[in-house]
Parts: C-alpha cells; structure tokens; sequence
C-alpha cells in the first residue's frame, strides 16, 4: 500500500509499504480517505518533532476513512462505516485516560504522524476505543478536520476557558485552520468576536465567517485596536495560537481576570511576562494541548448540525507538496486536505 513518508528533514515521498496485518482482538483497520493538514505537519516536516524518531516515518496527525475490517471483540462498529480516529496512541488504562482527560496520559505512546507512524497512508489499524464514528451528512473531507481543527478549538474554548454566551473574544490568525474553526464557535453562542489577519484580502472573508471586527495585524498593533474597539475594557478571552510575537500583547487586551488559552508558538516558543500585571488584573491562562475524545465528540456534534469547516485547497496525495508549500506561505485561508 502507500504511504507518505517522512524520508529527511523536508522530503517527503511516497512510499510502497507492506500492509497492516489483520486487526486483532479490539482493533479495527480503517482505509483512510482524507488527511487534514495541520502546522503539526510543518513542524514534523522541518524536523522539529523534540523527541527521537526512525526515519521514514509516515506522516500525517489529523485524518478520516472507514471501517475496512473489525477484530474479535469489537462491537461499535461495522465494515464501511465512516470514522475519524484520535491522534495519540494512549494507554487507556492511566487516570487521566480513565477520567476522559486522554491528552493527559500518562503512558502516551506519542503522537501519529509526528513521533509515530501517522494517517498519511491507505489503511491502519487502531483500538477501537480512539475511533470515533462519523454522524449521517458529515463527509469524509469534512469530517477529517474534526479531531484536530473542530477537536482542539473544542477544547480551548468550551473545556478549558469555559467561554459563554455574549462574551468577548480575540481570535488571532483568523484565517487560518484553527482560527476559522474559533471564530465560527464563539459566534454559534453570540459572542461578539475581534480577530487578526494578515492581509487586507481575509478581512470580508473572516466577516463573513462571524468576526464583528478585523485588524490587519501588518499595518496596525492589535493590542491598540481591540482597546480602542473595546473602550478600554478588554475582551473576556483571548484565543492565542500565535505564539512569543503576540503573547504579551494578547495578555494587554484582557479584561481584569480575563481567560488566555493557547495551543501554539509558531512565532516562537519563549517569552516573558510582567509578573505583576498577571497577578495584579487576576489572569487566568490556560495551556491546551490537543483534544480529547469528548472535543471530537462534540465537534462531530457541530458538523452535523450545520457548522462546516472552511476548505482552502484539496489535493491529490501525489501532490501533498503544493499543500504543504500553501501552508508555509501563510497565504492559506481554513484547511488544506490531501485524499486518498
């Protein structure tokens, strides 16, 4: 079957690898469909993965497929039904995992695609537990966003900054996968909703997703913007997925005990705050890594009810190189889907 691999630090290939061996007692085999790009991959592509890992490596973290075949034991599912599958390969058994906090594992096995062999190929095999069945009018290119792109704002927004109807909120790179996903969330609840792009060309665009106001974050500081858009008051939250280039400024832009949830550093990893201000106006911050199965869930829930994800480019698995080199441009606008 195919497979595509992670050979050296920023080349990808297709590779003829041998196929998964028949699923075992609760395992199910999926033949993938659609794998969602994600900054994820960008990272893994550059080498930048922090933990060892054997090259080749199949990438991919976010995908969709059906049921090809079910092992003994299995019960939930059936041959051709349409499924997504959780990214990580946890133990299941830990608190964490026992609790439904599965990014918390303690005994996590890493990351598909990044640490471990990922989706990007025709079939696989997993416990059935970190499969998710997909509801009736989902498609799979949709549905391949949801453990990720729906998955992750999911859990920073309702999990874990617990944001409320009529709230404020500053969603950062609106444009981009997660940052569409954000924008369309906060506004299903009638949030009134700020967010950053970096062009004049995504500014109707993320309009027309919900956003009350956007700032081109090239010409204007946004941290002046959402003050004077705000009176002064700030926002109630702040989605941050940006990284050291907004950190402190989004923390400016807060309310007195305002909530920051962030999931990402792709401007950079470190920074520094003001102590003071951070104790002084009572923030509240929030790391949020990954989802878990409930976020899915629950996003799968979205979809089905309406809420579609925002489609910026589909191509062929021959041509992953033009999605990636997209995603690297940041000219991107939603998500980039490579099928099967």
């Amino acid at each position: 079957m195919r497979a595509l691999s992670l050979v050296k630090e920023r080349q990808l290939e297709v590779l003829d690898v041998a196929d998964p061996p028949p699923p075992q007692q609760g395992e199910v085999q999926i033949r993938v469909r659609a794998v969602a790009l994600n900054h994820l991959d960008l990272w893994g592509f550059r080498g930048m993965a922090f933990a060892k890992r054997k090259l080749p490596l199949v990438v991919g973290a976010e995908a969709s497929g059906e049921i090809a075949a079910i092992g003994e034991g299995v019960t939930r599912f059936k041959v051709g039904q349409p499924v997504v599958m959780f990214g990580a390969l946890t133990c299941g058994t830990c608190q964490a995992c026992r609790e439904g906090r599965d990014n918390l594992c303690e005994n996590v096995g890493g990351v598909l695609g990044f640490h471990i062999d990922g989706f990007a190929r025709e079939k696989l095999n997993m416990p059935e537990r970190l499969v998710i069945p997909v509801p009736d009018g989902i498609s799979l290119r949709d549905a391949s966003c949801a453990p990720i792109a729906f998955g992750t704002v999911q859990h920073m927004l309702f999990e874990n900054a617990k944001l409320q109807p009529g709230e404020s909120i500053l969603v950062h790179a609106g444009g981009s996968g997660i940052g569409s996903v954000a924008i369309k969330m906060a506004k299903a609840i009638g949030c009134t909703v700020i967010t950053t792009v970096g062009d004049d060309a995504k500014i109707e665009r993320v309009k027309a997703l919900g956003a009350d106001h956007a700032i081109n974050y090239r010409k204007d500081r946004f941290e002046h913007e959402v003050r004077k858009l705000t009176k002064k008051v700030g926002v109630d939250v702040v989605f941050e997925h940006v990284g050291a280039d907004t950190f402190n400024g989004s923390l400016l832009v807060l309310k007195p005990g305002g909530r920051l949830v962030t999931c990402g550093s792709t401007s950079g990893p470190t920074t520094t705050i003001n102590l003071m201000q951070l104790f002084q106006r009572q923030y509240r911050i929030f790391g949020s890594f990954g989802q878990t199965i409930k976020s899915i869930v629950d996003s799968l829930d979205k979809m089905a009810a309406g809420m579609t994800p925002i489609i910026d480019t589909e191509v062929q698995l021959a041509n992953v190189a033009e999605g990636l080199a997209r995603m690297e441009s940041r000219q991107v606008f939603g998500k980039i889907i490579v099928h099967f």
